[in-house]
């Protein structure tokens, strides 16, 4: 199976470098991709862009494909296979959860046209905790700036047949009990994912990034999720 991996913001295909191996190891064809603008000058590329290169993957790849976005790059995930749910057999979201129609990803500063990564400071504790020093320094290093409309411009979905689309959710610390009491707030969100046929919930274990802090076992929960 063709796998297609979308790195959530500030990151571009390298972060799933160690992912990456166990999942080949299970015979799956994985391709890993770095949005556009990501580490370039200000520029005019949106969340629109993103999704539309994971689209043009889509249709150089024999169908069905997987679709994995972490993070903010599940935003893009969802919309390809909206766009394309014909050729998508799966969508697996790392920590992260099915975008509803029209939102964002959320709201961060700019600096001269871009979005810098705010540093791992910024983020709350149950997403950081597991990711020590070290692990702070080089995946920080491998940060890159986003295009400043990315964060901020709606997703579009528009097709009911993505809805038909199964959907795993790898979760850093929900089961599928606890991430559903959650969604259940979420409005517009909850509505999202109690349309989608089939979801599976599986907790990872982890903080927000699984894939610098427990990379095989993360690349072995989407080598499962594939089947």
């Amino acid at each position: 199976m063709d796998i297609i991996l979308i790195p959530g913001l500030w990151l571009d295909a390298s972060a799933w470098d160690d992912v990456v191996p166990p999942i080949s190891e299970a015979g799956h064809r994985v391709h890993p991709m770095t949005m556009p603008g990501v580490g370039e000058p200000a520029s005019d590329i949106g969340i629109s862009d993103w999704v539309a290169a994971v689209v043009a993957e889509i249709d150089e790849l024999a169908a069905p494909v997987i679709v994995v976005g972490h993070s903010g790059g599940g935003n893009v995930a969802w919309a390809a296979a909206d766009a394309r749910p014909e050729r998508v057999a799966r969508v697996i979201f790392v920590d992260t959860v099915p975008p509803a129609p029209g939102r964002g990803i959320s709201d961060f500063e700019a600096v001269d046209g871009v979005v810098p990564f705010p540093g791992w400071d910024f983020f709350p504790e149950e997403d950081v905790y597991d990711i020590d020093a070290p692990t702070r320094a080089r995946a920080g290093a491998m940060t890159r700036s986003i295009p400043v409309r990315v964060p901020t411009e709606p997703i579009v979905l528009t097709d009911v047949r993505r809805f038909d689309v199964p959907a795993t959710l790898l979760m850093g610390s929900y089961d599928q009990t606890s991430l559903e009491a959650e969604v259940s707030q979420w409005g517009p969100y909850r509505d999202e994912y109690q349309s989608i046929k089939d979801v599976t919930v599986t907790r990872i274990g982890s903080g927000h990034w699984p894939q610098f802090t427990v990379p095989g076992h993360l690349g072995r929960l989407i080598a499962e999720a594939v089947g």
